[in-house]
């Protein structure tokens, strides 16, 4: 990430991941489903010009017309639809790094994953690294890792 990017970040919380993002320089899109921590990153975005937030669900997102990195921790329930419209026909996606459910990625990196001959041309998806439970407040159930999705 650097200055002039633009990062989307799923999910974005209370802007955890937000707030590192916007000190590289990048243009940051925070997307939020919940009313009260939208508001939060409404209330942050008034302070950092180069901060965009809409209140969106993740596998409704319109995704941007131009280049753009993702950098989230989506909700594990909306994470391979997410993936999925990441990878879609148009997609101006240069790179992703999701925090997902470790058996989730596997699906996607081995190929299992639906329309995994559409994708698999365009775009190489990886783990790149395990995340242990104690990451999370609360600690998920499951065990969590980084999918990195990048075009070759």
């Amino acid at each position: 990430m650097g200055p002039g990017d633009l990062v989307v970040d799923v999910g974005a919380g209370t802007g955890a991941l937000t707030r590192p993002l916007l000190a590289t320089g990048a243009r940051v899109l925070a997307v939020e489903l919940h009313p009260g921590r939208a508001a939060a990153l409404r209330r942050l975005a008034a302070h950092q010009p180069g901060l965009t937030v809409v209140r969106a669900d993740a596998t409704e997102l319109r995704l941007p017309r131009q280049q753009f990195r993702v950098v989230s921790s989506p909700p594990y329930a909306r994470a391979s639809a997410l993936i999925a419209r990441l990878l879609g026909p148009g997609s101006r996606l240069v790179t992703a790094d999701l925090v997902v459910q470790r058996q989730l990625a596997r699906r996607w990196v081995e190929g299992r994953a639906p329309g995994a001959g559409r994708w698999g041309r365009t775009f190489d998806l990886e783990i790149v690294r395990a995340l242990p439970r104690s990451a999370f407040r609360p600690p998920p159930q499951v065990d969590s890792v980084v999918l990195r999705i990048s075009r070759p």
